[in-house]
């Protein structure tokens, strides 16, 4: 059982490391692709601005050009360059021109061919947009100086690239949370999936025994002359082990099913508890049943209350010295069934944890005694049916186990037809 708890506990540890990576690499892939949108996105919020600029430079180099051309007073950041030769100066041009202005080759381009010239200089550490057309005889040269465009494409490129680096980060975030979020379920999954198998190997266990145990039996009376009586008993209760066997089966694949509907068979605890009785019968310590009612049902899961039941005996049997007692009745309208054993009782440090998964308490040796999967089980079983399961030492020696489930609507009907049965 131990072995079983740590391999468990790896299994876990697996899962756990396994979903954390997964859940991380989903962030991963979420901020990559924002990173590819936010970039591709970015990319065309500049073009869309630098061609906007470059759009509205254009047009006001136009409209600088075909007004009535005045050198002294263009429109502001433009400087105009006219080459006349019907002016005795030759070239005249716009106060503090920029050095290396005019574009002297466009112009002798353009005043040649007669066609429109736009480009983009680099003077002095910085960019002009030129524009060199001919007006009648006269060429002309626009410039604009494109300082104040840059600084606006550089402020808008900063704030894409801090905008877009504080959105991975959050893209990162979320999407490590939202791939936790989505993983959860396979987590759940994988918990469940592993319980089943750990309660099925822990059910299954007893079961498998007797119906061995059985067909060791039937092979050596086949050996011996036949006794019919004797084998018909013993193929029957093969038979019934076998039903058992694929009950409780069935039982643990609907407890392991969230969607599973909730048990509602009439089982009669008294009978059950007469059956796990005779289940139970040769250990090492007596075991007695002592019902204060001729039947007690509740709505539930036969499969499933037998297995609590036979865990809470085999509990019993392990601790006890020379009796275990079941006790069947009813307290406060409910079905309560009590499992005593004569034993040492139970250590007070492993009350509270009783009922967990391979809880366990110290012995006067030193090692620790384990209580396994079985009570968990229990636990499990008792929640399913809206009952409890409980634990306490008696003052008279060892100690009583619990379970305690809500009485049947038929149960309440029959003891209302007969209100002079005396119940306790």
């Amino acid at each position: 059982m131990m072995l079983l708890h740590r391999n468990q506990q790896r299994a876990a540890g697996a899962d756990a490391g396994v979903l954390k990576r997964t859940a991380l690499r989903l962030g991963a892939q979420v901020a990559l692709t924002v990173g590819v949108i936010v970039l591709a996105l970015s990319g065309v919020a500049v073009l869309v601005v630098v061609d906007c600029q470059y759009y509205n430079a254009d047009t006001l180099l136009h409209t600088a050009v075909s007004r009535e051309i005045d050198v002294i007073d263009p429109p502001a950041g433009v400087w105009l360059i006219v080459r006349d030769p019907r002016n005795p100066h030759g070239t005249a041009s716009t106060p503090n021109t920029p050095h290396g202005l005019p574009d002297r080759a466009a112009m002798d381009q353009v005043g040649a061919s007669g066609t429109e010239l736009t480009a983009e200089v680099h003077l002095d550490g910085r960019d002009y947009r030129v524009l060199t057309e001919r007006r009648g005889p006269a060429t002309v040269q626009a410039a604009l100086d494109l300082t104040s465009d840059h600084i606006q494409r550089d402020l808008l490129i900063r704030a894409l690239v801090i905008t877009g680096a504080v959105g991975l980060v959050i893209a990162a975030v979320a999407g490590a949370l939202l791939g936790r979020r989505a993983v959860r379920p396979l987590s759940t999954a994988l918990a469940l999936q592993r319980r089943f198998i750990s309660d099925a190997s822990h059910e299954l266990r007893t079961p498998l025994t007797l119906l061995s145990t059985r067909a060791q039996l039937l092979r050596r009376e086949l050996k011996d002359p036949i006794d019919p009586v004797a084998l018909k008993s013993d193929v029957d209760g093969l038979v019934a082990d076998a039903r058992n066997l694929g009950a409780i089966l069935e039982d643990l694949l609907l407890a392991a099913d969230p969607r599973a509907d909730a048990p509602n068979e009439q089982v009669d605890l008294v009978a059950l508890a007469g059956e796990v009785t005779a289940a139970s019968a040769g250990n090492a310590v007596a075991i007695r049943c002592e019902p204060r009612l001729p039947t007690l049902t509740v709505q539930g899961s036969a499969a499933g209350l037998r297995r609590a039941l036979m865990a809470l005996v085999d509990n019993a049997v392990r601790h006890a010295q020379q009796t275990v007692t079941i006790t069947i009745g009813r307290e406060a309208g409910k079905a309560v069934v009590d499992v005593h054993d004569d034993g040492k009782g139970i250590d007070p440090e492993i009350l509270p944890r009783l009922f967990e998964r391979f809880a366990s308490s110290a012995e006067p040796t030193g090692q620790r005694r384990r209580y396994g999967l079985g009570l968990a089980l229990v636990s499990e079983i008792a929640d399913r049916h809206g009952g409890t399961v409980s634990a306490q030492n008696a003052e008279s020696g060892g100690a009583t186990l619990r379970l305690t489930l809500p009485a049947s609507v038929e149960q309440k009907a029959a003891e209302q037809k007969a209100p002079d049965q005396k119940t306790e």
